[in-house]
């Protein structure tokens, strides 16, 4: 996938809804926070521990020379091959369970590791060094007749059982790979089945699970893998517990080298959840979208006003910002930061982006429990509060901390809010609030143009009054709040494609923000400006350049937040939902019919 010329962020994405774990090419286990995605993370190498050689899982094997990684196909199943020079080989199988079980979902905190011997008589070194406190300390350990069990800091336990032989595990002893031996890492209970038959059961359950969902997405006739791999790394990152959505599951990997733009995103977005739900729902894996609304109508039950723009995955409105000292971040970049400080912004779109995210429930037959005048009503809070704010400053969508505009994406989206609560009510039939609705989504839309459209060129503007482009005026016609041949979009987008596109890459914006100039390409802009390119009517322009951003994937087909554009390098947190979102939209659009192909 990848053209080798970048081996940035070489990692896989495992997980179940419960944690996620990021595994290199060598088959070591380098993130994983536990006991879910926004807790310590016990393996934290990838962040650079102080401490020294540890925060990691490690299946070392004697003499290795070259290693390749594929995933199971339509899987989150990862496997690692590990060749040495003597020409012997292994194999390790890793994976997060995850099977319908008892009328339910099952997922448990626990992660599967399989190794198995391929060629030759391997030499492997097991070497398993969590660490507490993120990065502080190896945790207290204690052994018994064939598991070892982990104390971490807040009360986790995470107890290791296998069928290799204890001492090999627990006093990293170099031993010979004659058979294939299994590693569960997991809570601390006791397993009332061997290592293997368990692993065994699971792998299958697990391989079944991930097969029946990819077999019922409906994907483009096109770049097919590309799509199912983005689909399944979305579903990876929500939050089973609760629905909450992550925006990656890592915290501090710099957007670009050696710089201080470094933001925990393992928190949800009501925006980028709402991405990321619409993402789904157009492959037709509309669950999600259930899952996500019994979330936000919980954050809705315990607010004592407005939505905020990002919440705790356990509904957590505070999400305090601090740095954790004892890792040195990302190939040494620090700092690393612990929780996120954009909670306390104003981010006008945010009420928009709840009703986005809602408003299949009320059109889509399929569902169970389709959206009812109850849930309306709900709805409808959203849809004031956008209201309140259609012409109120914010940080906008780019979270700017030093500044603050009325940003014309997040006006649109005030006015999304409106437009479709007008339709959902001519839907069900309650003529009055319809008008109503309608009405509102009339003015806000006059307000917006008649201040968000530059009186000389004729093209969009960041924010009100202003003399400035950014990217997310490339949604305007995807929002519908104008036609794609409308000529100020058509002039937004080539003025886009003019002052904010570097090479094949585009930049949220040309200006210098609180940290100065930016110097990657966020890399969902790139998506849009593809689907804008084929929405004007440069299909082919548009295709290529899609090509060339499937590209920069890494050898898995994950991508990251960022891209650098003179050495197509990934930065930024991993794996990023907007990232994907937005391979999967631009797929969809650009692809050919099932019925050219067949």
């Amino acid at each position: 996938m990848s053209d080798g010329k970048a081996a940035s962020l070489d990692l896989g994405v495992i997980g179940n809804g419960t944690l996620g774990a990021l595994v290199d090419a060598r088959g070591r286990i380098v993130w994983c926070c536990l006991p879910a995605f926004d807790g310590d993370p016990a393996f934290c190498s990838l962040l650079s521990p102080r401490t020294g050689d540890a925060g990691w899982f490690d299946v070392a094997l004697e003499g290795e020379r070259r290693s390749n990684q594929r995933y199971v196909d339509n899987s989150a199943i990862l496997v690692t091959r590990l060749d040495a020079e003597d020409g012997s080989a292994i194999e390790i199988t890793d994976f997060a369970p995850r099977y319908k079980q008892y009328g339910r979902v099952f997922h448990p905190m626990a992660i599967v590791r399989t190794v198995r011997p391929l060629a030759g008589t391997p030499r492997i070194t097991l070497r398993l060094r969590p660490l507490t406190g993120y990065g502080a300390r190896a945790p207290e350990r204690t052994s018994g007749s064939n598991h070892i069990r982990f104390l971490l800091d807040d009360g986790t336990v995470l107890r290791a059982t296998t069928d290799a032989p204890l001492p090999m595990l627990r006093d990293e002893l170099p031993f010979l790979l004659d058979r294939e031996i299994h590693l569960l890492l997991g809570p601390d209970e006791t397993l009332t089945e061997s290592p293997a038959k368990l692993a065994r059961s699971a792998y299958e359950a697990t391989l079944d699970y991930w097969r029946e969902w990819v077999r019922y997405l409906s994907i483009p006739a096109e770049w097919q893998e590309a799509v199912i791999r983005a689909a399944i790394t979305l579903k990876l990152c929500q939050y089973e517990g609760t629905g909450a959505i992550v925006a990656a599951m890592t915290t501090s990997i710099p957007e670009a080298p050696h710089t201080v733009r470094n933001w925990d995103y393992r928190y949800c977005w009501l925006r980028d959840a709402a991405f990321v739900v619409r993402a789904l729902n157009r492959l037709g894996a509309t669950r999600s979208m259930e899952e996500y609304l019994r979330y936000l109508y919980n954050l809705a039950a315990g607010a004592d006003g407005d939505l905020g723009p990002v919440y705790g995955i356990h509904f957590e409105r505070e999400l305090l910002e601090r740095e954790a000292d004892h890792l040195a971040g990302y190939r040494g970049m620090g700092p690393v930061r612990i929780g996120n400080d954009a909670w306390r912004q104003l981010q006008n779109d945010v009420p928009g982006s709840v009703v986005l995210a809602a408003v299949q429930l009320f059109f889509d037959r399929r569902l169970e429990s389709p959206g009812d005048a109850g849930a309306f009503t709900r709805l409808e809070a959203a849809g004031e509060a956008a209201w309140r704010v259609h012409d109120q400053p914010d940080a906008g969508l780019w979270e700017f901390r030093g500044r603050s505009h009325v940003h014309t994406y997040s006006a649109v989206m005030s006015w999304a809010a409106c437009d479709r609560l007008a339709r959902i009510a001519t839907h069900l039939g309650v003529g009055g609030r319809a008008a109503f609705w309608a009405e509102r989504a009339q003015r806000v839309r006059e307000l917006v143009l008649a201040r968000a459209v530059h009186p000389r060129h004729g093209w969009f503007v960041d924010a009100f009054d202003s003399e400035r482009l950014d990217a997310s005026l490339l949604l305007l016609a995807d929002l519908h709040f104008v036609d794609a041949r409308d000529a100020r979009y058509v002039a937004t987008v080539e003025a886009i494609g003019r002052e904010l596109r570097r090479g094949d890459y585009v930049y949220r914006y040309a200006t210098a923000d609180d940290f100065g100039m930016p110097e990657t390409s966020f890399t969902i802009c790139s998506f849009w400006y593809v689907e804008a390119l084929a929405a004007i009517g440069r299909a082919d322009e548009a295709r290529a350049l899609f090509e060339q951003l499937l590209a920069r994937r890494n050898p898995l087909g994950l991508l990251s937040e960022d891209v650098h554009p003179e050495t197509g390098e990934l930065w930024g947190n991993f794996p990023q939902t907007y990232s994907l979102v937005g391979l999967i939209n631009a797929a969809s659009r650009l692809s050919r019919s099932w019925e050219s192909l067949l």
